[in-house]
């Protein structure tokens, strides 16, 4: 299949921060995957090094074939960053027409506008829009060009049931039609609506990349804490850690992991179970950590 956008060992620093730590990545022809992973994870970083936003530290960014820093391959790719803003004044089919006038293939407006749920919005000023509609509008931008690939940062971030679903619809379409998509989420309910592929991100790495039931999977442990000296083998766990004298298991059964662990017989205190973060449970399932204490 045809790579439309790579990453390859990139590393991206702002200051001291490290957002990106040497990942690689390649987003295929006809593919839409979901991006995922908790805030501050290096989503959006990775979205603005392929759209040209910024360069890598180091690294080496592809798009369509050429350099993101050239605005004649970037024609080729519609793009919705997390916060956007519209005039006030301008109707929505003004917008329409004006983000249209920048390429030189353009996607039918009023097509467009029925993808995602704004047919009868096309006179309505943007000022007069709700939250949910100038959010779906924003994102219906980032197809009017007809392009290849369309970069969405958290496309329904702050919409209701109804409005994400509207704007779900729109993006299904798109790729039903043979569109790439990247979109970022940290809502996994979103991520399994749309993607076929899932890339999780954690601290600027790239922690998992597998199918949607795979992740679904995955995400399905828990975190049972608790204080001991030592422990016996115990079942189903996925990765261990001791942490100033607290030990730390990850598991997809912990209600079978606490009934073998009073059977044995070894003294513990402190017991505590919750779920996983998205970072804990990728990380645990993907390192090749001892399941031993």
């Amino acid at each position: 299949m045809t790579i439309l956008a790579r990453a390859i060992d990139v590393t991206r620093r702002y200051g001291d921060v490290l957002a990106l730590d040497r990942v690689s990545l390649d987003i295929r022809a006809g593919e839409l995957v979901g991006l995922l992973g908790p805030n501050g994870a290096g989503k959006s970083t990775l979205i603005n090094l392929f759209v040209g936003l910024r360069r890598p530290t180091s690294g080496t960014v592809e798009l369509l074939g050429g350099s993101p820093l050239d605005a004649a391959v970037r024609r080729g790719i519609g793009v919705t960053p997390q916060e956007t803003g519209l005039p006030e004044y301008l109707r929505v089919g003004e917008i329409v027409d004006f983000v249209s006038a920048h390429f030189p293939e353009k996607t039918d407006k009023g097509e467009l506008l029925a993808r995602f749920g704004l047919g009868d919005l096309i006179k309505r000023q943007v000022g007069g829009l709700s939250g949910g509609q100038r959010r779906r509008l924003a994102v219906a931008l980032a197809f009017t060009g007809r392009p290849r690939l369309v970069f969405l940062d958290e496309p329904t971030t702050g919409l209701d049931v109804e409005a994400r679903r509207a704007l779900w619809d729109g993006v299904k379409a798109f790729h039903d039609d043979g569109g790439t998509v990247l979109l970022t989420s940290h809502y996994l309910e979103e991520i399994e609506a749309l993607a076929e592929r899932v890339v999780v991100v954690g601290h600027g790495r790239v922690l998992a990349d597998d199918t949607v039931r795979a992740v679904r999977d995955m995400v399905g442990v828990r975190r049972v804490s608790l204080v001991a000296e030592h422990l016996p083998e115990l079942p189903g766990v996925l990765g261990s850690e001791r942490v100033d004298g607290r030990i730390s298991l990850v598991t997809t059964d912990p209600d079978r992991l606490v009934v073998e662990l009073v059977r044995s017989g070894a003294p513990f205190s402190g017991l505590e179970i919750r779920p996983t973060t998205l970072e804990e449970a990728f990380l645990a399932i993907t390192s090749k950590e001892s399941a031993h204490v």
